[in-house]
């Protein structure tokens, strides 16, 4: 009798209990799903990290080879007596007044052929520097950038376009003049978009401040050759953000 009591009180616990073993069979499932899920995420995480790592790469390959083709252009033209500065923390290679003078209120480049010749080994210099290796891929835009000094121009154009038309004066000499082989309009970054663009700052950008007579006014009668360099868009730059948002 008494083990007839002691089995029907196990099957009464067993009724009163009918979903106990789902439950576990959930919290199981849950755990399992949840562990998944965080493995995902972290390889994700792994693998941005990864890309992030890449593009900082990519980043720091690009201004290394700025650098290098400025400091080759630089010491190929120092070989013969040519000078150009290398300025603004290594982004800019400039034509000084010394090698190119251009005349007060004037934007056609001088008839004396020493310097005409200065600024073909120049554009020369350019092509050879950019194109070797490979190296215009990493590279955005190259601007040819003019500039004027403080005084106001007499022409209808202003020193705006003053300054414009000495950067095309000189883009269009070195492509009229230079070698099929070295023609610098040809060159393309990346994308397959024209390398090279023409800009002009009047007398924003000044490398001579007081400009206290003409010696120091035709320092910034000058050309200046800015390089860019490949950058991640801000579509990327975004993702990267969110995902680093995400992870905290």
């Amino acid at each position: 009798m008494k083990i007839g009591r002691s089995s029907r009180q196990s099957v009464g616990v067993d009724e009163e209990n009918p979903y106990w073993i789902s439950f576990s069979d959930i919290m199981s499932g849950l755990l399992i799903i949840f562990i998944l899920a965080s493995m995902a995420l972290i390889l994700e995480l792994m693998q941005t990290r990864v890309k992030v790592s890449k593009a900082i790469e990519e980043i720091a390959k690009a201004e290394k080879v700025r650098q290098d083709i400025l400091h080759e252009i630089k010491g190929s033209l120092l070989k013969k007596h040519i000078l150009v500065e290398v300025s603004d923390n290594e982004t800019v290679l400039r034509i000084p007044d010394k090698q190119l003078s251009f005349a007060s209120n004037k934007y056609t480049l001088p008839e004396d052929p020493a310097t005409r010749k200065a600024v073909l080994d120049i554009g020369t210099a350019l092509y050879r520097a950019i194109t070797k290796e490979g190296r215009q891929a990493y590279l955005d835009t190259i601007f040819i950038e003019g500039h004027t000094d403080s005084r106001p121009s007499q022409r209808k154009m202003g020193n705006w376009g003053l300054s414009t038309y000495r950067a095309i004066s000189i883009w269009n000499y070195w492509n009229s003049e230079m070698s099929e082989k070295t023609v610098l309009k040809i060159l393309t970054n990346s994308h397959g978009l024209p390398l090279f663009s023409m800009s002009g700052y009047s007398a924003t950008r000044p490398v001579c401040m007081n400009e206290k007579n003409d010696f120091e006014r035709a320092k910034n009668r000058r050309i200046d050759i800015r390089f860019t360099v490949k950058r991640p868009t801000i579509k990327e730059v975004r993702n990267v953000n969110n995902l680093f948002k995400a992870e905290k």
